[in-house]
């Protein structure tokens, strides 16, 4: 399909970018991460690489092994959630070699920094929810996600086989969906710019690094059986937690899946208010899920501002939500997690159905 085009900017968004401006102004605050960030991106790195060599090295009792495969994939989710994704968008640093130190951690995870640029940054934070564009709505055959894609009879159990393909996520995206978008040179239908030399350097030296730490190293040490376990276990976990968030954030009761006008190709609004109703918040007074998750269940504010730092994005709810008060636009927002979770599983169900 050709590309979306949204309509003409009103003056919503503009008024929004002029009080977030504002805000740091009068508060002389920098739009990236501060002191506690960089804290928290320490403690989770540390966390994450004892765990591994206890794991690799001191081979630890059958439990206790399972136990901290699980913590694994829970900490390399937090990693990716904190980390990663903050330094991918420009907005863990002022500093631009610690911003891509940040999302390079992606690569060490086995995932591909470059796709995930496009893919993510570039199409996903345009296109949001939108069938055919938007590949992070693109699980068929398994899921239907969208009244906009095809139904097949098995969707009509998908609210309750979910949690397996979730699990599937991060195993099947280090070591299929990235090497399916860099042979195609397409992410769906949308075409990547080109890679330069540096970058198909840094794609394969990675990905050869993964499997040398994630794979040949441990196999190595513990033997085929426990490496195994151990390693869909720290998948499957870590899978699940990046697929539900994610999912928690666009693919609930009350976000929107628009499709632009089949001759001109428009959508009905701007960017801005595309954004606020395709997306929603879960569990904003909750701050340890917000420590964890790294601000991502102030999605809202995300989308709208994806280059500021999730440690800011409390104090940017509270305008975001006056501003869309005043200008007459439903704020998705779920106080708790667990109402976010059962609205995705409700979303789940009726697209098996419809």
């Amino acid at each position: 399909m050709a590309v979306p085009k949204f309509a003409a900017s009103r003056s919503f968004h503009a008024e929004l970018k002029r009080r977030i401006n504002i805000y740091f102004e009068e508060n002389e605050k920098s739009t990236t991460g501060n002191a506690s960030l960089f804290v928290k991106a320490v403690v989770l790195t540390a966390t994450f690489v004892a765990l591994y060599v206890h794991l690799v090295f001191f081979t630890p009792s059958v439990w206790l092994g399972v136990a901290e495969s699980v913590l694994l994939g829970l900490t390399g989710a937090a990693i990716g959630f904190n980390v990663m994704h903050d330094g991918a968008h420009g907005s863990f640093s002022k500093s631009r070699w610690l911003n891509q130190f940040a999302s390079f951690t992606l690569n060490v995870m086995g995932g591909s920094s470059f796709m995930w640029n496009a893919k993510h940054n570039l199409i996903h934070h345009m296109y949001t929810n939108i069938e055919g564009v938007d590949d992070d709505i693109d699980a068929q055959p398994w899921l239907r996600l969208s009244s906009t894609q095809p139904r097949h009879s098995m969707h009509r159990f998908q609210h309750l086989y979910f949690w397996f393909f979730y699990s599937l996520l991060f195993i099947a995206w280090i070591f299929f969906m990235d090497y399916q978008k860099y042979f195609k040179g397409k992410i769906g239908e949308m075409p990547i710019k080109k890679m330069e030399p540096t970058d198909h350097v840094v794609f394969w030296s990675f990905k050869l690094l993964n499997l040398f730490l994630f794979v040949g190293l441990p196999l190595y040490t513990l033997g085929f059986v426990s490496w195994l376990v151990g390693f869909l276990i720290f998948m499957a976990v870590a899978g699940f937690s990046l697929s539900l968030v994610f999912q928690l954030a666009h693919t609930v009761e009350h976000t929107s899946f628009p499709m632009p006008h089949e001759t001109t190709g428009k959508l009905e609004d701007e960017w801005a208010i595309h954004q606020i109703k395709t997306t929603a918040n879960f569990a904003t007074h909750n701050s340890v899920i917000s420590w964890l998750v790294g601000g991502l269940n102030f999605q809202v504010e995300h989308h709208l501002f994806p280059t500021i730092s999730h440690v800011h994005y409390p104090a940017l709810s509270k305008i975001v939500r006056q501003a869309c008060e005043e200008f007459g636009i439903t704020y998705n927002d779920y106080p708790k997690m667990r109402y976010a979770v059962a609205s995705h599983v409700a979303h789940l169900r009726e697209m098996g159905r419809a």
